[in-house]
């Protein structure tokens, strides 16, 4: 979870504008859009998730790692930073099938 209030002004623009996307994705489906117009979308909203997904992650490593970057960390640092890496890799396994 982003803290800073410049990450989740930056996560609440992305998720606006991936929004956007897909309401446009649904407006062209809508529209009876060619096939090739609807995955260049698809693949855009992709990408938009994906951009998303890693900004959420580098905030969750910077509070969890720690960072030089000042954030508003209300959490206390993992006893075991091995068994965050490892449930961080399990949710990624899941994201990337």
């Amino acid at each position: 979870m982003p803290h800073s209030v410049e990450d989740k002004k930056r996560a609440i623009n992305r998720l606006r504008r991936i929004k956007g996307q897909t309401e446009a994705l649904e407006r062209a489906i809508e529209e009876g859009m060619e096939c090739r117009a609807l995955l260049q979308q698809i693949a855009a909203l992709r990408g938009a998730a994906n951009g998303l997904m890693a900004e959420v992650l580098d905030s969750h490593l910077r509070e969890v790692f720690g960072s030089e970057k000042e954030t508003a960390v209300t959490e206390s640092p993992p006893t075991d930073p091995h068994a965050e890496i490892d449930a961080l890799m399990k949710l990624l396994r899941t994201y990337l099938k």
